[in-house]
């Protein structure tokens, strides 16, 4: 199943609200090369912001390394609202005074480093600098970046722990620092900021999901190829009024499916496959009305599926493949795309060995404590 955030995507797609922000701040910008006035025209020579944002670009041109496009080669001179890749608009406090509002260097196959001037960019609100090959970590005056909605670092090759920074960002809605090689644990304290999507995936975190968790109002989390420990927490239930997209594949994960999962109304995907989940599907997951793709192949999940499941009026895509499901009902086969394969279900092609599945089914049962995690089984 093809979900989104999982292929290393040369441009995400933004939230709704972020995508608003975008048009306004482009519109703006739009608006002030469209109307030039030449005996008023603000440059870095008679606007002490755009002076701080020359200084900023000027060091970020510096500190790159490579530019195999020549994105950068028309950085001169103290016209900085006609760089590539630079947008400006209206001071937020000042709608006469011009300054930088948006800096895009997406998809640039830059090399270099970020020069701690990025700070002197106070105005920002989008940053956007994904598909490059920036190395070493963000500066230490990120958070002077007090307006900054959109963080886009995606797709780089930045290191070291996670970008403290970002908890220090008051207005930052979209965070997307997968596919670098950040690592060690993520601060539970990110789960509380008021993001609208967090992308995480594809680093080298280690960390165990924290009960906070559900505090997050994010519509997107991508917690994908990473190293999680713990448990599914119970908290995730609280997320049921905004998140509309869960993916946790491929990250570790050994617990039980939470009853408190069935409670995501809003959910449109569930991935949770490629982990070590075991017990069965909960029957609450019936009530996932919008939810149209649901993935929870390569687990350990036996038992039944909850026919619920299988009416849910949305759902168009059920991967199950490479569990231990015993039966699955008809309806499930009404579905447009399932995969049922390598389950333990008689009669269907393409399914365990029987005695692979009498093995299995001769396993203690585990037994989910209150909070998802294994308990002792039963015996």
């Amino acid at each position: 199943m093809a979900m989104h955030g999982m292929r290393r995507k040369a441009s995400p797609s933004p939230s709704a609200a972020a995508a608003v922000l975008a048009l306004v701040l482009l519109a703006a910008a739009v608006a002030v090369s469209g109307q030039p006035q030449p005996g008023n025209k603000q440059t870095a020579a008679n606007n002490p912001r755009l002076q701080r944002a020359y200084v900023a670009l000027q060091a970020l041109k510096r500190a790159i390394t490579e530019d195999p496009k020549n994105l950068t080669r028309g950085w001169c001179g103290p016209d900085v609202c006609a760089y590539f890749g630079v947008f400006c608009a209206a001071a937020p406090d000042d709608p006469h005074a011009l300054t930088v509002a948006g800096l895009d260097l997406n998809h640039g196959d830059l090399a270099g480093t970020f020069p701690e001037e990025l700070g002197m960019l106070s105005d920002l609100a989008l940053l956007h600098l994904n598909s490059n090959r920036f190395a070493g970590g963000l500066p230490e005056s990120l958070p002077k970046l007090h307006l900054l909605h959109e963080l886009d670092i995606s797709n780089n090759r930045l290191s070291g722990g996670f970008p403290q920074h970002i908890l220090c960002l008051p207005n930052v809605k979209y965070v997307d620092i997968r596919f670098n090689n950040f690592c060690g644990p993520v601060p539970p304290a990110i789960f509380d900021k008021p993001l609208d999507a967090l992308f995480l995936n594809d680093n080298h975190f280690d960390f165990e999901l924290p009960e906070n968790l559900g505090n997050s109002p994010a519509s997107v989390v991508v917690l994908a190829n990473l190293r999680l420990r713990g448990c599914i927490p119970q908290s995730v239930g609280r997320m049921a009024g905004t998140l509309n997209e869960l993916v946790i594949l491929n990250a570790g994960l050994r617990s039980c499916i939470p009853q408190e999962v069935g409670w995501l109304r809003e959910l449109t995907v569930l991935d949770l496959s490629f982990n070590q989940l075991q017990g069965m599907l909960p029957e609450s997951m019936a009530g996932m009305h919008k939810l149209e793709q649901l993935d929870v192949a390569h687990n350990e999940l036996w038992g039944h599926i909850p026919e619920g499941i299988c009416a849910l009026p949305s759902l168009r895509n059920f991967t199950y493949s490479y569990n231990y499901f015993c039966t699955e009902p008809q309806r499930c086969l009404d579905i447009r795309r399932i995969d049922d394969r390598q389950n333990c279900i008689a009669g269907r092609p393409d399914q365990r060995p029987g005695d692979q599945c009498l093995a299995f089914l001769h396993r203690p049962p585990p037994r989910c404590d209150e909070h998802g995690c294994f308990g002792p089984p039963h015996y």
